[in-house]
């Protein structure tokens, strides 16, 4: 998996200060989308244990809420299989941090991904432009969904 950023102080992704990781490849390809770029698999660099080290560190304060994964797609296949480990070590190594995910996917279409047993917080939905609202809080159009998980 590749990534194409990591933002360590971000307040739009989530509630509170949260730790932000972009990665790469989305074949929804929504019109509109913010982040065009990020439908490449191969956008960004490769997702190593070094990355993994400098998420986890960035994550240890306590002013730091938790993790936000979005895209490109966390919830395509090549995605999944790099992300769940990596959730399962920040789950088990950080309790106290929550996990939000940001998925073009309707929940009802991915429920059976073993990747949400670490997601706390999913917002769902692809973006639609038409229904595009820059007022709302996390999502960028109206038929976007926060889910608790």
């Amino acid at each position: 998996m590749n990534y194409c950023g990591i933002k360590k102080t971000d307040i739009a992704n989530g509630l509170g200060v949260r730790v932000s990781l972009f990665v790469s490849g989305c074949r929804n390809h929504c019109p509109g989308c913010f982040q065009p770029e990020t439908w490449d698999f191969d956008f960004g660099e490769p997702f190593t244990r070094d990355t993994e080290k400098e998420i986890l560190k960035a994550l240890r304060p306590s002013w730091i809420q938790g993790l936000s994964v979005l895209g490109g797609e966390p919830m395509e296949p090549e995605n999944q299989k790099a992300l769940l480990p990596f959730l399962k070590r920040v789950h088990r190594e950080l309790p106290d941090k929550d996990i939000w995910l940001y998925t073009g996917y309707r929940l009802e279409d991915i429920a059976e991904s073993p990747l949400l047993h670490y997601v706390d917080v999913l917002v769902d939905g692809p973006f639609v432009e038409a229904e595009k609202d820059a007022g709302l809080p996390f999502r960028g159009s109206r038929n976007q969904r926060i889910i608790q998980l």
